[in-house]
């Protein structure tokens, strides 16, 4: 540990996790159903640290750790490869499980070997829980199985082991036994998919044989691209955009400060994706000031707006740019987080900081991840939501907008574009035009009738 104490002074990843698996997996990987039981009640708290009676603390990152101990006591493979395990006697065995390796790799599979007569059987035991295919290769050893591989087998199936693709090689000089029997004792495991037909070697392996070490590389891949149980998507399969609005939004003032100025803008897009790390993604307009200030700084708050809310509050932070106005000359109920940005304290319901972590460019908007830097509860007023906004904030329209040619209308904030006024045929804009307003993209237009 070179004295360090806490999980994030050190790569872990990279220099502890192999030892942290073998250790979970050797001890308690046979009591996967208890160790979910009791990853079910702690997901219930709120876990700001956690001390193993052995190895280093966890105060950062907590859910990489967690998630590992989803996956081990769930029996789901980490990584999708191989994993060849081989005991031989006179390398004829090792040579085969050598040239499965190879041609594996030459279709770009990752795998592993190890020799069971010389590896601890701990390794071996949590390289199967860590890898989605296993491959055990044995000479047949006294009409049985030769007598490591038969304890590894033994021991992996005391350990619960599950879920897994399985595929042997057998070999035996007059009567190779060894895959009937390594089957046999994995058979008793749950959800096995034993590949067929077993490959059979009779001493060397030889050349006529690559033809069934070539079929054993395809029914491995075939088996991970589960091509089969994919099903195809039609070219062309329709797109209905209205079954799009059945999806639950919410309504938010996102707010940043580029050093110089405040500004906000109104997003809909604010979503948790960890407890733990705190983490949140927001989805921006890039042409919003909004973005460029969170591009910028990598700090925002989320002002969550309740059902309190008028319509004005949408109209002064949606329907105008921060590039033409001060946003924040007229609005008084603020107050600064801690990250020195604004937030909205009357009208809302909560608050939170965000600080940037990672982004995913989607074309005309910008994924923000986040992490949770500050969070307070403003109210107990609910929530607005889309469906709310247009039942009972939005104003009705008054009269029909009267004019001699087409007459297009933004269903987000009303914005209506006239053809003759504009001069061109709303259908003749281009593909990336969008309202001036809000923002929202052709797609968001009605036609008057």
């Amino acid at each position: 540990m070179n004295g360090a104490v806490f999980a994030d002074e050190v790569d872990f990843e990279r220099d502890f996790l192999d030892e942290a698996r073998r250790y979970y997996c050797n001890i308690v990987g046979k009591y996967g159903v208890q160790v979910q039981a009791l990853l079910k009640k702690a997901s219930a708290h709120d876990i700001q640290m956690i001390c193993p009676l052995h190895g280093f603390v966890w105060r950062r990152n907590l859910s990489f750790y967690i998630e590992k101990y989803q996956a081990w006591s769930s029996y789901t493979p980490e990584t999708t490869g191989v994993m060849i395990a081989y005991a031989s006697v006179y390398g004829n065995t090792e040579n085969a499980a050598e040239i499965l390796s190879s041609r594996l790799h030459d279709m770009e599979i990752h795998s592993v070997m190890f020799d069971v007569s010389v590896t601890f059987a701990s390794e071996i035991i949590a390289a199967a829980f860590k890898f989605s295919h296993l491959v055990f290769a044995s000479t047949t050893y006294n009409a049985g199985v030769f007598v490591t591989m038969d304890e590894l087998l033994r021991d992996l199936a005391a350990h619960n082991i599950q879920n897994r693709t399985v595929a042997f090689i057998q070999n035996g000089s007059w009567a190779p036994l060894s895959g009937k029997l390594m089957q046999e004792i994995l058979s008793g495991c749950k959800n096995m998919n034993f590949l067929q037909p077993t490959v059979t070697l009779k001493s060397s392996i030889k050349e006529s044989q690559s033809v069934e070490i070539d079929a054993l590389v395809n029914a491995i891949s075939s088996s991970m691209s589960n091509t089969e149980s994919t099903p195809e998507v039609k070219p062309d399969a329709p797109v209905d955009s209205s079954a799009l609005f059945n999806i639950s939004y919410g309504l938010f003032v996102l707010t940043a400060n580029d050093g110089v100025k405040d500004n906000g803008c109104i997003i809909n897009t604010v979503q948790q994706i960890t407890s733990q790390p705190k983490q949140i993604s927001i989805c921006v307009n890039k042409q919003n000031y909004t973005h460029d200030m969170i591009a910028k700084s990598g700090l925002f708050n989320v002002s969550v707006l309740a059902q309190e809310a008028p319509f004005d509050i949408f109209r002064h932070f949606g329907f105008q740019s921060g590039r033409d106005v001060n946003k924040f000359e007229s609005i008084k109920n603020t107050y600064r987080s801690a990250n020195g940005i604004l937030y909205i304290t009357e009208i809302t319901n909560a608050v939170i900081s965000g600080k940037v972590i990672g982004s995913y460019d989607c074309g005309t908007h910008t994924l923000f991840i986040a992490e949770v830097t500050e969070a307070r509860k403003l109210s107990f007023v609910p929530s607005v939501t889309y469906e709310y906004y247009f039942s009972h904030i939005k104003p009705k329209p008054q009269q029909k907008y009267v004019s001699v040619g087409k007459i297009w209308i933004c269903k987000i904030c009303g914005y209506i574009y006239d053809e003759v006024k504009e001069g061109i045929p709303f259908d003749k804009l281009p593909d990336d035009w969008v309202c001036p307003l809000c923002k929202h993209p052709k797609s968001d237009f009605e036609l008057q009738k």
